[in-house]
């Protein structure tokens, strides 16, 4: 059976299921066995599919003008290298959590045959040079040491061998996270990937994971002179048409990280005290055309809208009421992740899945 047909087979039981909770009343959203099977078809389906692809390269001459995977040899899929990227740890934290899962023997096929350490020395290659110290700022940055970091928690003998295979390329992210930060004055705002708050979250959870203390204390300073002062964020303006994420949550996501328990509530209370009412609501972002690769950007918003209520009310009592705003997100957009179009499939999935594990801490 090919990749389309597997997709296709699953997508009715999967999100009728889904459906079906909601309407019973059932809220809490669980990253199962069975949605396990059926989500880890979307990356199976694009990591290595090379085509469309967006590259994002400075052409430094003509020597450059090669195919996507001549300078990808591992993150050359999903239409371009980020979303690869979070592919990748879409098949490995599916396995690391779901070792049986049905495609699990595909799954760790892809990844033996496309991570080992001559792509992994490539990929670390190409971001090594000076004209990429863009490439990817700091999006794409972000999730590749997500993956590195999955990898190598994943109590498996082939998860450290690739941990190791893809070392060498997160060394040189985290060096080009230690020569941008003190340079960038101000945050960028935006709620897509250039996205400074977004782009520091997952950087900072590798560095407490892997105890690089100048990383952590860079990140620490960074966030605190960016949005230490901040208050009355405007959520109201959100979303912009093609968000992928919030710009107000997302800032909470990552002071809540880095701040203290007697520092972030009151920085949160006056950032956002409308989160405090019981009866807080947010409108869902809405998908008008999920064929145009931007427009399909909201049902992503509404993961990453989601995944932050939830750590927020997973540690503190006062905000499990906004567990419910999640669930609203969720319900909005889990039902329309598979059959849908590869504009919105190459990616969103693991936007589902992070909000699903925040879910259920």
């Amino acid at each position: 059976m090919n990749k389309r047909a597997i997709i296709g087979s699953v997508v009715f039981l999967s999100f009728g299921l889904f459906n079906q909770a909601q309407a019973s009343g059932e809220t809490t959203h669980r990253l199962t066995l069975e949605e396990a099977d059926k989500l880890v078809t979307l990356p199976l389906h694009c990591v290595e599919t090379p085509y469309p692809y967006k590259t994002g390269i400075t052409l430094g001459s003509a020597e450059d003008v090669q195919e996507p995977r001549v300078h990808h040899p591992v993150f050359y899929g999903c239409f371009d290298w980020h979303s690869a990227v979070h592919g990748y740890w879409s098949l490995v934290t599916l396995l690391r959590q779901f070792p049986d899962m049905e495609h699990a023997e595909t799954a760790r096929a892809i990844l033996k045959r496309n991570l080992t350490a001559e792509n992994g020395a490539r990929e670390a290659e190409f971001f090594s040079k000076e004209i990429n110290k863009s490439f990817e700022r700091t999006y794409g940055w972000a999730w590749l040491l997500k993956l590195s970091d999955e990898l190598h928690a994943w109590d498996d003998p082939l998860g450290q061998e690739l941990a190791a295979n893809l070392q060498p390329l997160a060394d040189v992210i985290i060096a080009r996270y230690e020569s941008f930060l003190p340079q960038l004055l101000y945050p960028v705002r935006v709620g897509e990937h250039t996205n400074t708050a977004f782009g520091l979250s997952f950087a900072y959870d590798y560095a407490v994971n892997h105890e690089l203390t100048e990383l952590k204390q860079l990140i620490e300073q960074r966030a605190k002179d960016y949005f230490l002062a901040d208050k009355n964020c405007p959520i109201s303006w959100e979303p912009s048409g093609y968000d992928f994420i919030s710009p107000c949550l997302e800032e909470i996501g990552l002071m809540q990280r880095v701040l203290p328990k007697d520092e972030f509530l009151p920085w949160l209370a006056d950032f956002m005290p409308q989160l405090a009412d019981k009866d807080y609501s947010l409108e869902v972002g809405q998908v008008s055309d999920r064929t145009d690769g931007k427009l399909v950007h909201l049902d992503g918003l509404n993961f990453s809208r989601a995944w932050n209520l939830y750590a927020l009310a997973n540690e503190y009592p006062q905000y499990a009421h906004l567990r419910k705003v999640a669930d609203k997100h969720m319900a909005h957009s889990y039902p329309n992740l598979v059959g849908d179009s590869y504009e919105g499939g190459h990616w969103l999935g693991s936007f589902a899945i992070q909000a699903l594990n925040q879910a259920k801490h």
